[in-house]
This record gives C-alpha cells, sequence and structure tokens, in this order.
C-alpha cells in the first residue's frame, strides 16, 4: 500500500519539502505494528534512527551559532530540551503527522496517533527520509523552525530548574525517577561545600557542587542533562 499523493502533498506543504522518491516518506510513516500486519519489510524505525542523530548535529549546530555566549552545559542543557520527546511529540501534533500514520489495529485502538513518544519518534522518521530525499539544506529547513519555535516557547523551567526539566525527560521515556545522592560535604559548619551525584537507570549520569544541597543537586542535574543529551537514544 502507497500513501496517497493527496495526502502526501498536503504533509509537504506543511513540511515545505516536496519528496523527489515519495516512497521514502512512505517508510517514515508506517510503523512497524502496521508493518507486520500487512507483511511488509520496511517500516520506519531505521530512518528515526537516522533522523535522531541528524536532528543532534543540527540542534547542536543551531545552538552554537544561536547563544554564542552560553557555557558548554547550558547548550547541552537546552538542547536535551528542545530534542525531547515532549517537545517533539507537540509538533508533530502541529504537523498533522498523527492523522498520516499508518498504524496497526492494536496500535490504533490503543491511541497510537495521539502518543507523544509515538509521534516524536515518527518526526523523527520524517527527517531522517528528508535528509535521504534532499541532503542537510533540505534537513535544516524542516528542522530550524522547529528549533526555533521549541526555544522561544520553552517554559522558564526548562531554562532555570534542571531537576524539573530532567525529571520531565526521563518521565517521558518511562523511566524511574532521578536518585540524588550525597557523595561528600566539606568546609566549616557556616561555609560547607556540597557534592551531589545524580543516578539514572543505575548509572552515575552528573554530579555537582555548591554551597547547599539544593544548589548541589540543581547542578548535578545539568550535568545529567548533558550526559543524557550526549548519549541520545543510546541512554
Amino acid at each position: 500500500m502507497v500513501l496517497g499523493r493527496r495526502s502526501a502533498t498536503a504533509l509537504e506543504r506543511r513540511l515545505k519539502h516536496r519528496f523527489r522518491a515519495p516512497e521514502l516518506l512512505d517508510m517514515a510513516l508506517t510503523h512497524r505494528s502496521y508493518a507486520n500486519e500487512q507483511g511488509l519489510a520496511d517500516h520506519y524505525e531505521r530512518l528515526e534512527f537516522l533522523g535522531d542523530a541528524v536532528l543532534g548535529l543540527m540542534a547542536a549546530d543551531w545552538l552554537y551559532a544561536q547563544y554564542p555566549d552560553l557555557p558548554e552545559g547550558e547548550l547541552s542543557r537546552l538542547k536535551s530540551y528542545l530534542v525531547s520527546a515532549p517537545v517533539l511529540g507537540r509538533h508533530a501534533q502541529e504537523l498533522g503527522l498523527g492523522e498520516e500514520l499508518r498504524l496497526g489495529v492494536g496500535e490504533e485502538r490503543s491511541g497510537g496517533r495521539s502518543k507523544r513518544s509515538l509521534l516524536a519518534d515518527s518526526l523523527e522518521a520524517v527527517i531522517g527520509a528528508v535528509y535521504l530525499d534532499g541532503g542537510p539544506r533540505a534537513a535544516r529547513a524542516v528542522i530550524d523552525p522547529i528549533l526555533a519555535a521549541a526555544a522561544s516557547a520553552r517554559p522558564e523551567s526548562a531554562a532555570s530548574d534542571a531537576k524539573t526539566h530532567l525529571q520531565e525527560l526521563v518521565q517521558a521515556r518511562g523511566w524511574d525517577l532521578p536518585r540524588y545522592r550525597l557523595a561528600a560535604e566539606a568546609g566549616p559548619d557556616h561555609q560547607k561545600t556540597f557534592t551531589v551525584e545524580c543516578w539514572l537507570r543505575g548509572q552515575l549520569a552528573g554530579s555537582g557542587s555548591g554551597e547547599s544541597k539544593k544548589v548541589a543537586e540543581q547542578r548535578a542535574a545539568a550535568a545529567a542533562l548533558g550526559w543524557l543529551g550526549a548519549r541520545g537514544s543510546e541512554a
């Protein structure tokens, strides 16, 4: 089954990219559940893998150019937010991507067209398809407006509260909440320095120090966001 050109054309207009190889878009919109039911060999997961990498690189490049004064830790934290599943899922909804997906019966019945995580994955697949079809310039034309909109609309908590942002990200992935451990404290009682570690899924994801446990936890969470962003879907 090939996606009807009228529907594809509408999505292409929203993406502002006309596919030279429309079969790439068809694949990007095909969920594994549909492929299994229909006996198809291809679905969007390989394109999702590629799109995730393309998005990560272009997000880093965009942030480097847009925020020349931000240090590495802040850039990593902001990148982690911009390419997170909740943010990508919201943009996929705005593109109407859910309406275009080819889903299996079970996934359809379970509300797959509105699942933020599934929509985020499909948007990464579409980005991978655009990259293969038109190259880096075409992919950038799709990605940059997404990044700009997400950056301008981000809540203040995403910019300043690393613990809240980290918690939102790990919950979106279905993980257990971050665990913070006091690793050390030094100095006299009136001028102590606390060092806190942040653990994710049994791994040390970051540590931070500060004049209070609260400050140290925020800095450990910021370091964990950088760790999470660097590892991407591997974590």
